[in-house]
């Protein structure tokens, strides 16, 4: 084998042991976005669901809140109406 052979192939040999290492390299860069990518989305959704349970109960305790000032506002109404002897109890 000539000289010009023997370096052809070590270069060869070079070659494939560096596209190996870079598609190892490769491999775990794109194993480690999925991991990141993964974690995100699960913190996301259970972000997602406490957010929508605190929102549930703030919107019930305002629901509760608008039926008491409802509730004020006709007792109001009908105090001002027996006032002026327009309501139910004359």
């Amino acid at each position: 084998m000539s000289s010009a052979q023997h370096n052809a192939g070590q270069s060869q040999a070079n070659t494939q042991a560096k596209t190996e290492e870079w598609m190892e390299s490769a491999k775990n860069t794109a194993q480690s976005a999925h991991d990141k990518a993964c974690d995100a989305a699960n913190s996301t959704q259970a972000q997602a669901q406490r957010s929508k349970e605190e929102n549930a109960g703030f919107l019930k305790q305002t629901g509760e809140q608008v039926a008491h000032v409802a509730h004020m506002a006709q007792g109001a109404i009908d105090g001002v109406k027996n006032t002026l002897g327009m309501g139910d109890k004359k």
